[in-house]
């Protein structure tokens, strides 16, 4: 057994670094943004809703995209250096994504919310609620992290 995961080490790791360098931040388009704060429904007797981000991204290079993953970090307004909520996916399909080719859409979804008793619409309208924008980052095979831009969170509900 140890043999097996030795040798499937050994045949991974070269391969890791033969991917092309692409410089994500201009290698992919951000497309179809949508936002807004979905129904989480109950917690504890209490209505919850959470931030949300959809989008589509477009490999604007030469490159086939493999390994091509996203990583949307939420934060409220009033604390702009603290993460608040994550969604973490995969974005490229089964084989990479091709220049030129766009990605079905990708949901971001946060774990984190608001909680009350008001109805949903309300919530949004308490005095209480603290705008949100979501960092959408990007990683190709095993290159650093590349921010994709920043983008607010709209005050309304997705159905």
């Amino acid at each position: 057994m140890r043999r097996a995961i030795l040798l499937i080490i050994l045949l991974t790791v070269p391969m890791a670094g033969c991917s092309p360098s692409v410089d994500l931040s201009q290698g992919l388009e951000v497309l179809d943004v949508s936002s807004g704060w979905r129904d989480a429904g109950v917690v504890d007797g209490k209505n919850k809703i959470v931030p949300s981000l959809s989008l589509k991204l477009r490999n604007v290079s030469e490159e086939n995209l493999v390994a091509l993953q996203l990583n949307v970090l939420f934060r409220r307004v009033t604390e702009p250096d603290t993460e608040w909520g994550s969604s973490f996916m995969t974005a490229s399909p089964p084989g990479g994504l091709p220049g030129g080719e766009t990605t079905e859409e990708k949901v971001a979804i946060s774990d984190l919310g608001y909680t009350g008793t008001e109805p949903r619409p309300q919530m949004l309208e308490n005095r209480q609620f603290i705008d949100t924008t979501a960092r959408v980052f990007a990683k190709y095979s095993s290159q650093s992290w590349t921010l994709l831009g920043e983008f607010p969170v709209e005050r309304r509900l997705i159905e």
